[in-house]
């Protein structure tokens, strides 16, 4: 049910994110306006929430009947200065390009009644590089959602004052999501800043030859018990997403020197029009990859590489998470907890770590530097806090 303290909220921006946040709430009780600059993406609203519709009554988020009345509380705006009128909450989801990021907030720092409490969903950009172009500091933060997940990061900026952090915590429990509240910013949050190493060292293994696309998969699948792996995800994002990060000269890398590589290995399948999943191609074809084929997982050849597989994926993804938690940023069973909602996926990573033990671990590490998939200084900083924390034992 709708916060005491919340009653509308307006979604700046009206693409994917916008959309799918703004009726989420809509069909928790909130009134919404959705706002774009663009027309031609206002007039594509409804389809795509009709889509998103569909998402949520196929995902239990809610029932059918429920669907009406919530469209009915979607305001659609083309004019910000009336959609932010008599807003408690903004939800900012526009181009994730700096300049853009804060000239937006730049006006509706301007526009929106004091009181408003005014949030970034900027998957990329961070809280201090926005947030002092607004003069209400104390009400502005990162309210970060991942898509199909009812993951919702809230982090605070150097100004923020910790009533806003809390009733932003609890409007995200409003709205049937799973709130974490980062203890400070971190680039790709908590999720994205292990799911990105993941994925970049399941190319770096296909690439160095270690193993090929279908080993990568099949291994992590098995290892993890996951609906697909790696590059079945990176179909599920779209092969263009994953190009677009990489060629971000500007975004700090997991393995800056895969990048030339990486770029050309997309590149030649993006060209093609093999964009993954919504084009009916990337990795694998579709509608029936060959990941879901019953004998998918059991088609390994003789000598399949699924202990180096499994070594370099527990390495990047464990690895990760424990700088994380040595950046302060967030516990180790907020971490674990963050994985497991925003993956479906049974165990965190430093679960994961408990049940494979620091020995082994240790090992893998080992063998990830003298691969050159980890620098000895972060393998070392990584290990050095596992011994003195004595994590996952």
């Amino acid at each position: 049910m709708p916060l005491n303290e919340i009653k509308r909220v307006c979604y700046v921006g009206a693409g994917t994110m916008g959309c799918y946040n703004a009726l989420a709430a809509a069909i928790c009780g909130y009134e919404v306006a959705l706002y774009d600059v663009d027309e031609a993406t206002l007039d594509q609203v409804a389809q795509r929430q009709s889509e998103f519709a569909a998402m949520f009554v196929g995902g239990g988020y809610c029932a059918q009947e429920d669907i009406a009345p919530a469209l009915a509380r979607v305001r659609i705006c083309a004019d910000l200065g009336d959609a932010t009128a008599a807003a408690d909450l903004v939800s900012e989801s526009v181009y994730e390009r700096l300049d853009v990021k804060r000239a937006i907030h730049r006006r509706l720092d301007e526009v929106c009644p004091p009181g408003t409490i005014l949030t970034t969903n900027s998957s990329v950009l961070l809280v201090s590089q926005i947030e002092d172009v607004v003069s209400r500091g104390d009400r502005f933060a990162a309210l970060h959602s991942h898509l199909g997940s009812p993951l919702v990061d809230v982090v605070p900026g150097p100004r923020t004052d910790a009533a806003v952090i809390d009733l932003l915590r609890r409007y995200v429990l409003s709205i049937n999501g799973v709130p974490l509240v980062l203890q400070k910013e971190y680039p790709g949050y908590v999720l994205n800043a292990l799911l990105g190493p993941a994925l970049s060292t399941a190319q770096a293994l296909m690439l160095d030859g270690a193993a090929g696309i279908e080993d990568v998969d099949r291994t992590w699948m098995i290892d993890r018990n996951a609906a697909m792996g790696p590059f079945g995800m990176i179909d599920l994002f779209g092969l263009g997403v994953i190009l677009d990060s990489w060629e971000d000269a500007g975004r700090k890398h997991h393995l800056p020197a895969l990048r030339e590589r990486a770029i050309q290995f997309l590149r030649s399948y993006t060209e093609k029009g093999k964009l993954g999943m919504k084009a009916g191609e990337g990795f694998y074809q579709y509608p029936q990859p060959a990941y879901q084929h019953p004998d998918f997982l059991h088609s390994a050849n003789p000598g399949s590489p699924s202990e180096v597989v499994s070594g370099a994926l527990n390495v990047a993804l464990i690895g990760n998470a424990v700088l994380i938690a040595m950046a302060g940023v967030a516990q180790p069973g907020e971490i674990d907890r963050a994985w497991k909602v925003g993956t479906y996926l049974d165990a965190g990573p430093f679960e994961i770590l408990a049940k494979l033990g620091h020995e082994s671990f240790q090992a893998a590490v080992e063998q990830e530097v003298g691969a050159s998939r980890i620098d000895r200084r972060k393998a070392a900083l990584v290990l050095t806090y596992l011994n003195a924390e004595e994590i996952g034992e």
